[in-house]
């Protein structure tokens, strides 16, 4: 039985530009939780550039801490949901697109089996570079695709997101209070 005062820890990942922090802001709004902004997107502002492969263990260390202090956050204020601004696998994914390394793989999907459940945004969007990603449509669907691939076979609870602005924010709230 799920405990009903529980806070849900929420992974809303999908690649570059497929709406994962609008959602989380919507979300979090509307269902009365919080988010925090995606340790990557504050690495590559504070640094004006993205991580090297080096960096990128440094970047899911981030995560974790983020994840982390949103539930404590979430828990001292009696809200219910966590909507994380991407998660580890997508650290992951993106170790293995740009970098060939999949050692940060196994500790990612082991992260990702902690979560209530995974919202995971389609790259139906029109394309919109974040700041100082390097990034593009074709990378995008790469990226989406290994991201699917490495999630196949996942047993948690996952919503695949589509559309664009209020409907896909419905699509994911309607999902998300099915399952609880």
């Amino acid at each position: 039985m799920v405990d009903s005062a529980a806070v849900r820890r929420i992974a809303v990942v999908g690649a570059e530009c497929t709406g994962k922090t609008q959602l989380c802001t919507e979300l979090a709004r509307e269902l009365g939780g919080t988010t925090f902004v995606e340790p990557l997107r504050a690495f590559v502002s504070a640094r004006g550039r993205a991580p090297n492969a080096q960096e990128q263990s440094e970047i899911v260390l981030l995560q974790k801490e983020a994840e982390h202090e949103a539930e404590t956050r979430a828990r001292e204020r009696g809200l219910r949901w966590v909507f994380c601004d991407s998660a580890p696998i997508m650290t992951a994914v993106y170790s293995l697109t740009y970098f060939q390394d999949e050692r940060l793989l196994e500790g990612a999907l082991t992260h990702h089996a902690a979560y209530f459940a995974t919202l995971l945004c389609a790259d139906d969007l029109a394309w919109q570079a974040d700041p100082g990603q390097r990034d593009g449509p074709a990378v995008r669907a790469q990226t989406q695709a290994m991201l699917l691939d490495r999630l196949r076979g996942f047993d948690g609870l996952m919503i695949h997101v589509r559309g664009e602005g209020a409907d896909r924010e419905r699509f994911a709230r309607e999902g998300l209070l099915a399952l609880d």
